[in-house]
């Protein structure tokens, strides 16, 4: 069984999203594995976000993931890493489809900032090395 780490941010925590999220996880036939709510630290972002850190926007990402609690965990079922993005939708939610997580519940504002809703692993790797960072 394939296992995915996920991240439900901090507009998502705030608009009291966490529930609808879940559910279409379920629906789709996967198992929440782990869920733990929490407040990230710049330390948790800097190794998370490694890849980013250097580029200009970083500071953007760090601002609003420090903006409230986050709500982690780890699903589980078939393909789950492939469907799980798909379901999250394209990053940007102007590009988000309609029925996609993003699609439906995320926001882009008119200063460029983006309040994306939801995370998830692209890939085995990603998911076993963000599951052992956020979850030792």
């Amino acid at each position: 069984m394939e296992k995915t780490f996920f991240i439900i941010k901090p507009d998502g925590v705030r608009r009291s999203l966490v529930g609808l999220v879940l559910e279409r996880a379920e629906r789709r036939g996967f198992s929440i594995e782990k869920l733990q709510m929490c407040e990230v630290t710049r330390d948790m972002l800097d190794q998370h976000y490694a890849d980013l850190v250097d580029k200009p926007f970083y500071h953007e990402i760090v601002s609003y993931m420090l903006s409230g609690p986050v709500v982690i965990g780890v699903m589980t079922g078939g393909d789950v890493i492939h469907s799980w993005r798909k379901m999250m939708g394209a990053t940007n939610p102007s590009d988000a489809l309609p029925g996609t997580i993003r699609g439906d519940f995320a926001h882009a504002s008119d200063d460029g900032s983006v309040e994306n809703i939801v995370h998830g692993s692209d890939c085995a790797a990603s998911a076993q090395r963000e599951i052992a960072l956020w979850f030792d």
